[in-house]
């Protein structure tokens, strides 16, 4: 739940037969009261984003209130605003609909899935579809932006697994500085940075883009954005798509714990897979061995940084790639052999510099500590924290402690905390979205397990789940599965939708075959530059 990870998608799936029913148009509703500075958008072409393809990629901005009471209105007296930057791309035909997108985060910008999901929609998606994403407030070229320090990603950065208590107390000292440092370089916007936040903010660009409602596609953190967006407009939303579905019964903290052992399960069926090709890669013919091997490297990166660049952080940050993807395998697979078996280190330092943290992270960390730290409530005692770290590193060694720290400048972020938007019927919760809804999950997704994509649907009356089982992929919907994708085009389409069971999931769709192994050169470089497609980003570590 916090990175910007690029990788190519598998393609090719088997096609299971569907079951359809119609699904009901909502009534039109009056107009929403949430307030915006500006309606209408001056579209023009991007001076800053490049299109993934031949398309026609647009640029514009929107002005929004910074701070907005809870029904979405401007706070009378508050004059400061929020230059939202959004891209488009039209429909190749006559534009009929509007999807907006977001890829997930917190804190990562979402103009460049305008295109990116152009490209991936089937033509007659294209055809009807103007496609538009925004960057959420603080991040990419929205402005206001968040800041706060750069210099804490340069490497080689320390151990996060500490190996005594003066170490410990280090990197506690340094989450402690990274927040300070947020509020000092960032100011008041880091109190207007809620999920609800955004949600208004979705619907200001509703408004402007003169929709009376709107189909939303969200990734990863943002299925909790449509979640919240559907709870706070429901008379606003034609279709919803979650794709790769943040539990909506856990907030981030107990959230990012959940999510260690997730990955730690993901990294195994990578160890499992690289054991099952071990004449290709010699790490080993257990996915014990492989694991013993990798842990092992990470060992020797403390004592000696590979390239004096690429410690045991920036190593597991870099690697982490595996648990988002199978695509991402035969890459990796082929950068930890031949640097553990041929002393070959620019595997290893390739995985770094195109997925691990540098410089250019702080604005995207401190956009998802951002949102993270006041969209619910955390634990005020370190030693709640410690303890829970420590159970999280014996039963998830692989990201365990790293995640831990990755959240706990949230200990001490000044501007505190609020309470988690939990939907459902009960008292204290916000009236959950009613109307029709297509929830996408992989059953092997390690960034967001798929327990939360189950409990979601249980929390939304009118959705209807569909699970790729055996799949590896975070972000499901159009990257190559065409079972999900033609269910995701017919709801898009025509309004269509499996029958929902008594129980989920309402329909399973077969897996993509895993990757064969290779150690080719392009493997790697295809993994590094992305081949044009993305993974989403998500909430928690790392997410």
């Amino acid at each position: 739940m916090r990175r910007r990870i690029r990788a190519t998608a598998t393609a090719g799936a088997l096609l299971a037969s569907l079951a359809i029913a119609p699904v009901p148009v909502l009534a039109e509703a009056a107009q929403p009261v949430t307030r915006v500075d500006r309606t209408g958008l001056g579209w023009a072409p991007c001076k800053d984003l490049e299109p993934q393809g031949d398309e026609a990629l647009e640029c514009a901005t929107l002005t929004v209130p910074l701070v907005r009471t809870a029904g979405g209105d401007r706070v009378p007296g508050a004059d400061e605003t929020v230059e939202l930057a959004l891209s488009r791309v039209r429909a190749t035909g006559t534009s009929q609909r509007t999807l907006l997108v977001n890829p997930g985060g917190p804190g990562s910008g979402a103009r460049r899935w305008a295109s990116i999901t152009h490209q991936r929609m089937p033509e007659e998606l294209r055809e009807v579809y103007d496609v538009v994403a925004f960057d959420p407030r603080g991040v990419g070229a929205s402005t206001p932006a968040i800041s706060c320090d750069p210099d804490y990603f340069t490497p080689v950065r320390p151990d996060t697994v500490p190996a005594d208590g003066a170490e410990e107390a280090a990197l506690r000292a340094d989450a402690q500085a990274y927040a300070e440092a947020c509020a000092e370089n960032t100011g008041t916007l880091l109190a207007h940075t809620r999920t609800e936040d955004t949600a208004h903010d979705m619907d200001a660009v509703r408004r402007a883009l003169g929709e009376d409602r709107i189909d939303y596609l969200g990734y990863s953190y943002g299925t909790y954005l449509g979640t919240v967006y559907s709870s706070l407009y429901p008379d606003r939303v034609r279709a919803l798509v979650l794709d790769s579905v943040v539990n909506p019964d856990n907030p981030w903290y107990e959230s990012n714990h959940v999510q260690s052992r997730s990955l730690q399960r993901a990294a195994q069926n990578f160890f499992d897979w690289v054991a099952r090709h071990h004449d290709t890669y010699r790490l080993g013919r257990t996915g014990d061995e492989v694991a013993e091997a990798y842990y092992d490297l990470r060992s020797e990166a403390r004592r000696n940084p590979i390239e004096d660049t690429v410690g045991p952080t920036e190593l597991e940050t870099a690697v982490i790639v595996v648990t988002y993807t199978s695509s991402t395998w035969p890459g990796v697979a082929r950068a930890l052999s031949t640097r553990i078996n041929d002393g070959d280190a620019a595997g290893i330092v390739t995985l770094h510099k195109a997925f691990g943290d540098h410089a250019d992270s702080d604005q995207s960390y401190g956009g998802y500590l951002a949102v993270q730290c006041t969209d619910a409530h955390w634990p005020t005692d370190w030693s709640a924290w410690r303890s829970d770290a420590l159970l999280a590193h014996e039963e998830a060694p692989f990201i365990g402690w790293h995640n831990a720290w990755y959240n706990a400048p949230c200990l001490n972020w000044a501007a505190g905390s609020g309470d988690w938007f939990q939907v459902g019927d009960a008292p204290h919760e916000h009236r959950a979205y009613t109307g029709p809804a297509l929830i996408v999950h992989a059953t092997e997704d390690g960034a967001t397990p798929v327990e939360g994509a189950h409990a979601l649907r249980d929390r939304l009356p009118g959705s209807v789940l569909v699970i790729e089982d055996g799949g590896h992929t975070h972000g499901v919907a159009f990257t190559g599965n065409e079972c999900v994708d033609q269910i995701v085009t017919d709801y898009l389409l025509r309004a269509s939708l499996p029958d929902r069971r008594t129980t989920g999931p309402d329909l399973i769709c077969a897996s993509r075959p895993e990757p064969r192994p290779s150690t080719r050169r392009e493997d790697l470089k295809a993994v590094a530059e992305g081949a044009g497609a993305a993974i989403p980003e998500l909430p928690g570590e790392p997410g």
